[in-house]
């Protein structure tokens, strides 16, 4: 997975509100290439200074351009669950996302032994 390094245009309602640093952090291994989003799509998440979501737009298609969008916290989560890669939720710059997490995930119910009915 080769990382490009340069910034990407933020859109919200259209216009650029910020340039993030380039990553593709939500692909995931396919069998045959990182992807995420289909053959030369890939997807990528930070977080602003200011604290909001940025989901990063990547393309290897020739004639389309890389973006990104500003997205919800719970849209985040959501990307990182997706993709796999649950282990994002375990640095500092996604804590937060980790608490949405252990907050709004259902548990399994906990195994027990079975009781003799005798």
């Amino acid at each position: 997975m080769g990382k490009k390094q340069y910034r990407v245009n933020v859109y919200e309602d259209g216009d650029v509100i910020a340039r993030v640093r380039y990553n593709s952090c939500l692909d995931y291994w396919d069998g045959r290439n990182w992807t995420n989003g289909g053959v030369g799509r890939h997807k990528g998440l930070t977080k602003l200074r200011d604290g909001r979501y940025v989901l990063i737009h990547g393309t290897q298609w020739q004639g389309e351009k890389d973006w990104a969008e500003i997205i919800s916290p719970e849209q985040a989560l959501q990307e990182i669950l997706k993709s796999g890669n649950t282990e994002l939720l375990k640095t500092k710059k996604f804590a937060e996302l980790k608490k949405l997490y252990e907050k709004q995930m259902v548990q399994e119910e906990e195994e027990f032994e079975e009781e003799s009915l005798d």
